[in-house]
């Protein structure tokens, strides 16, 4: 008796367990397709920019899109004693005051005020991009290292504005010094809300250990998806009289970062990968600094034809960086474009073999990928993704690592996760935590794509009933959404099945609806508005030149209708000039757009009940 009960609790704990790792897994799932989604959303909207240049009556409104900044614009010519001149220091700020050359304790007291969430003062801000600027100009596309056993290398991928992933990271492993060296391997910036104390740290230790500390460019150094995922909003936000000469400082600096980083010249460290065309000694000869914005400039090349010898070339220097910042490893051979991101490639063995062979590597780090471990090995131990940002989707959604390196080139792993929250959690309330985000942000999803899903599913339901066939939702659900997800899996938290096993299609939308109403808008503009909400934010932003976060009526008009034509929606202009007029609040023929933008967000209506 006492042998079969304990069968029976053990059968009752693995089952429990499976089901909870079930329910983690999708969530994850859930939360990565959406990520994709949303990239190869912001890959397309480059399209739109050339769009908006060809029929925008005012095309100098935003041409500066697509030119790199000037010299001037990015102050070029000033040294730290002229930024010390023009900007004023005042007695009641009491945070760290720097002085150039750094030291290892200005790097301490940034260290200091950060961890107190105190801010750097503009002028210094400037100092020091100003100086990290002048040593990135100096090194290489490709940083070549060597390891010793006294001087190991510690490999950092995406932090992402986590600055407690990098505190704890310093604190478990040191800080930056000769004999602990670190190579950080990209998207240091965006969706975490201390993307600018992350850069000021990683810059104030370059210039106090410029051979000792490195930095690889990623796909998030880069304006245009700055504009999406949050950094030049928080940058805007925290220094609101010289953000816009900090952004467009950045946006420079940005353009200096080194491409890649080879160690004993058997590792390959980049952000995203590699793929079929992928030359290392090409990529180590172009002049790396007029890449900028490797997005919107990639992009449009693909979709040009009949190039010249020039722009093929160019083309060509393009596409290389798109590849190197934005591929992912796949387990089949070949080399395919990215579909699921919307650009660079998904490599498979044959590929990093065939590169391995021709430079005579032995490993490819990378980081650019959500891991749940913080790090994954693929491609027969030759490829590791190394992803340091805990926390990232939610809390408790992931852990962070970091590698260690010696002369052996046997990666050690370190594994962390910062908790605040979690540990007052059972595993049961962390599962739940995570599903319940992943299903929130899924169900807005939805909500955003209602016409179409509505239409789709009309098809299948030939006699008006209002229900479907769980396999004909699924595959409605997919056809639209395009995610790749479980959908039958997921159908319990979406859609309410009749005792019969037919789903009430409709049912899908029960729960939600859009955050405040709006009379003047008919239904379909709505869930356009909602639908490309992120879009249109960055290009009225891009628009709004002095970042006041007010358009003109007639520029806002202009350029959601070059949009809408762009997008071949069907939307009644009438319904956008009425609008447009009851959001001028103040009659002064400007809008505030951020706060337009805000009134078409989804609003869960069960959720709001609750709280």
């Amino acid at each position: 008796t006492v042998i079969r009960a304990a069968i029976l609790i053990q059968n009752w704990y693995r089952f429990t367990m499976a089901r909870l790792e079930m329910r983690r897994r999708y969530s994850l799932s859930v939360f990565q397709s959406i990520e994709y989604a949303d990239e190869q959303d912001q890959l397309q909207l480059s399209n739109f920019f050339t769009f908006m240049l060809d029929h925008c009556t005012h095309p100098d409104s935003v041409s500066h899109i697509f030119t790199s900044p000037s010299v001037s614009q990015v102050d070029e010519g000033l040294c730290l004693t002229e930024f010390e001149r023009k900007i004023d220091v005042p007695d009641s700020y009491y945070g760290p005051r720097l002085s150039f050359p750094l030291t290892v304790e200005d790097a301490s007291a940034l260290l200091h005020a950060f961890r107190n969430e105190q801010l750097l003062h503009a002028r210094y801000v400037l100092q020091l991009l100003c100086e990290t600027r002048k040593v990135l100009k100096e090194m290489p596309n490709i940083t070549h290292l060597s390891t010793s056993y006294s001087r190991e290398i510690t490999v950092c991928g995406d932090l992402h504005g986590n600055l407690d992933d990098l505190l704890l990271i310093f604190y478990k492993n040191g800080l930056p010094s000769e004999q602990n060296r670190y190579v950080f391997n990209g998207d240091f910036v965006d969706r975490g809300k201390n993307s600018m104390e992350i850069l000021i740290i990683l810059f104030a230790f370059l210039l106090i250990y410029p051979n000792d500390l490195h930095l690889n460019r990623g796909n998030h150094e880069d304006y245009i998806m700055n504009l999406r995922y949050g950094f030049t909003k928080e940058v805007s936000k925290k220094y609101k009289v010289h953000g816009k000469q900090i952004l467009c400082l950045l946006r420079d600096v940005f353009s200096w970062l080194p491409l890649a980083t080879i160690i004993d010249s058997k590792v390959l460290i980049l952000h995203g990968g590699i793929s079929d065309t992928t030359d290392l000694d090409f990529l180590n000869a172009l002049e790396r600094n007029k890449v900028r914005d490797h997005i919107r400039v990639g992009v449009i090349l693909c979709s040009l034809k009949n190039l010249s010898v020039q722009m093929l070339r160019s083309s060509f220097c393009y596409l290389q960086i798109l590849d190197i910042l934005w591929s992912d490893p796949r387990s089949q051979k070949g080399c395919t474009p990215n579909k699921r991101r919307g650009g660079g490639c998904c490599f498979g063995p044959d590929v990093t073999a065939k590169l391995f062979e021709r430079y005579n590597l032995k490993m490819l780090i990378r980081s650019h990928e959500f891991k749940p471990e913080g790090y994954e090995i693929s491609h027969g131990g030759k490829v590791i993704t190394i992803f340091s940002a805990s926390n990232y989707y939610e809390e408790g959604s992931n852990r962070g690592a970091y590698i260690k390196l010696n002369p052996e080139l046997i990666p050690r792993f370190v594994q962390y996760q910062v908790s605040k929250y979690t540990r007052r959690q059972n595993l049961r309330e962390r599962v739940g935590t995570i599903e319940s985000s992943a299903l929130k942000s899924l169900r807005e999803k939805i909500y955003a794509h209602r016409s179409e899903l509505s239409s789709a599913f009309a098809q299948y339901d030939l006699n008006g009933t209002g229900k479907i066939s769980v396999n004909d939702w699924a595959a409605v659900m997919e056809s639209v959404l395009q995610l790749e997800l479980p959908w039958r899996m997921l159908r319990s938290q979406l859609a309410q099945m009749n005792p019969d096993g037919e789903i009430d299609f409709m049912s899908c939308f029960y729960d939600l609806k859009i955050g405040q109403p709006i009379k003047e808008v008919q239904p379909t503009l709505v869930e356009t508005l909602c639908r490309y909400r992120k879009d249109l934010e960055i290009i009225f932003n891009i628009i709004d030149k002095d970042h006041s976060g007010l358009i003109s009526l007639e520029e806002f008009s202009q350029t959601w209708k070059l949009f809408n034509s762009h997008l071949g929606t069907d939307v009644d202009d009438g319904s956008l000039e009425k609008l447009v007029l009851s959001i001028d609040y103040n009659k002064d023929g400007h809008i505030d757009f951020n706060e337009f933008l805000e009134a078409f967000h989804v609003v869960h209506r069960l959720e709001k009940k609750t709280n």
